[in-house]
């Protein structure tokens, strides 16, 4: 499980070959996600399978199923990862789920006040994140307010 993050001529992640097919395995694939939300091995680990979750919507799988999975999520509400962040606003985005909206603006909040007054916008180097989970974060709240 490796996760290849955006760079500065690739503005996407790139996931390990396997991702295809547990999104493809749709709701069988929800208890081994759930168990490894629980007991994550690493922040790659977690951003693929938020991927996963997202996929597996974007395929059809319930949107009630995946939001079933809300206790395993919330562990992550107060991550300061962006990547993590990312995906994760883009789950409540889809979910809807009522007891996201709080954390969704406070992770806003605690961002604002975190950054810095003049953010770099041309990330340097391999690797670096250039995900603005702000604008994912933002865009879910926006979605929560229609």
């Amino acid at each position: 499980m490796i996760v290849s993050y955006p760079n500065q001529t690739r503005n996407y992640c790139v996931f390990s070959p396997g991702v295809n097919e547990r999104v493809r395995r749709g709701e069988s694939e929800l208890p081994v996600i759930r168990e490894s939300l629980k007991n994550p091995k690493s922040e790659d680990e977690i951003v693929e399978d938020l991927f996963i979750l997202n996929c597996m919507i974007d395929e059809g799988v319930g949107i009630n199923k995946v939001a079933e999975l809300y206790p395993e999520l919330s562990r992550y509400n107060q991550t300061n990862s962006p990547n993590v962040q990312t995906f994760l606003a883009g789950i409540y985005r889809k979910t809807k789920v009522p007891d996201a909206f709080g954390p969704l603006v406070a992770m806003l909040i605690r961002n604002a006040i975190n950054s810095p007054p003049h953010p770099n916008p041309l990330p340097q180097g391999e690797g670096m994140q250039v995900f603005d989970p702000n604008e994912e974060i933002g865009g879910a709240i926006l979605d929560y307010l229609a």
